[in-house]
């Protein structure tokens, strides 16, 4: 077993690794009974729950209306990082239709993995109270990261069945409906001047369903490592950029309880959910954040903007309880050990943090293979890339041995 020291971060903070910004390459659905669909239908477009003159009170808008009516994801199905794959492996079944060589078309990077894996590690320096554990492997050139599904979701289950400290505090599941009934009435299914004002005023009856998820994939990189991360991106502020280089308006939505005091400890314990919220939409290149505020039981009371790039400063100027450089640095750094820990070995790999731990252990779980943390579709397809590379610079060297004869 090897571990990664995340501490001290003083070697941390010196230094400024190479971003390279997050551009969106591919897309995939899932609609209405978690089905994948390779388009944009689940998109969804921001217009705010409530617009109010200055001076204005703010509408009473309840977040539990339709708790019991709540159209759940079936959790308990491990999808690995399969829809990625599958994404993937289509694009690439294109560009070979198209005439591109094997080695044009694969789609390659030093790390493949979902957004949420990444934010894990990369907010890992100021999150002592969060561990989590991953399963990697090594194929063809590039390193897959999942999560350990099993272990997470014994995880949550826990934190669902916990039973209030406070008996005034709701159930944790209806605290989690509250953030997606936030994101339901924030979004419309098509830009603003195609809907019907029904459309627009019916939003809180409209049922919750967290099967429907639209998800971008993006190309970025940090240091010296590649990375290709997709992830599910909440909507979309205004439409995207006929330009396919161009930064798209891709809004974050959150909910956080109304801070009861402007104390200096409600403070901090708000700023360290910002570094969450910051490294998630920085990873996928999601320019703003717009959190909508709840009282104790529920109510939107406002609606704060905020820009991704700012938070940083932001809280260095206020508390300073966490330094966006710091965890940039960590993550190149722990993509350096992670990269020669696993080499280019077989099997798969534990990437693991206990609670309150200040290291990162990487060990090997499996000698062989590649699990399913790799669905065996996706491998297949490679497969055949590769013969057919091989294929093409046999015969390449061939006619060039005729040739010289």
């Amino acid at each position: 077993m090897t571990s990664f020291e995340i501490h001290p971060l003083a070697r941390f903070e010196s230094g400024a690794t190479a971003i390279r910004r997050p551009k969106h390459f591919l897309q995939f659905s899932f609609d209405e009974q978690h089905a994948i669909q390779f388009s944009d239908q689940s998109l969804r477009y921001y217009y705010p729950p409530f617009i109010t003159a200055p001076g204005a009170p703010t509408p009473s808008i309840d977040l539990s209306n339709g708790f019991k009516d709540w159209i759940k994801q079936d959790e308990s199905i491990d999808g690995h990082l399969d829809a990625l794959l599958d994404t993937i492996q289509r694009h690439e079944e294109a560009l070979l239709e198209n005439g591109a060589s094997p080695q044009d078309a694969r789609t390659q990077a030093d790390i493949i993995t979902w957004r949420g894996m990444m934010t894990k590690i990369m907010t890992a320096p100021f999150d002592m109270f969060s561990d989590f554990e991953m399963n990697a492997t090594y194929y063809q050139g590039t390193i897959y990261i999942e999560e350990n599904y099993s272990y997470g979701l014994a995880r949550e289950q826990e934190q669902h069945s916990r039973k209030p400290t406070n008996r005034q505090q709701p159930p944790q599941e209806l605290m989690q409906y509250w953030g997606y009934k936030f994101e339901s009435l924030s979004t419309l299914p098509k830009p603003w001047a195609e809907c019907t004002r029904k459309q627009i005023n019916t939003r809180d009856a409209e049922p919750v369903n967290t099967n429907i998820q639209y998800c971008s994939i993006v190309r970025t990189g940090i240091g010296n490592t590649s990375l290709i991360i997709g992830g599910e991106v909440d909507c979309i502020m205004g439409e995207k950029p006929d330009n396919p280089d161009a930064p798209i308006s891709w809004v974050e939505l959150k909910t956080t309880a109304e801070p009861p005091s402007t104390h200096s400890r409600e403070t901090m314990k708000f700023e360290r959910k910002l570094c969450r919220f910051w490294a998630q939409s920085f990873l996928l290149g999601v320019p703003k954040i717009i959190i909508g505020y709840r009282s104790q039981d529920g109510f939107l009371t406002r609606i704060q903007e905020l820009e991704t790039q700012k938070l940083p400063g932001m809280v260095s100027r206020s508390t300073g309880v966490w330094n966006g450089n710091v965890c940039i640095n960590m993550t190149d750094a722990f993509f350096g050990f992670l990269k020669q820990t696993i080499g280019a070995q077989e099997g798969i790999w534990r990437i693991k943090r206990a609670k309150d731990s200040q290291r990162i252990e990487v060990f090997q779980i499996e000698g062989t293979g590649t699990g399913l943390v790799v669905k065996q579709s996706f491998k297949e397809h490679r497969e055949k890339m590769l013969a057919a590379e091989m294929n093409q610079k046999l015969g390449g060297n061939a006619s060039a041995s005729t040739a010289e004869e």
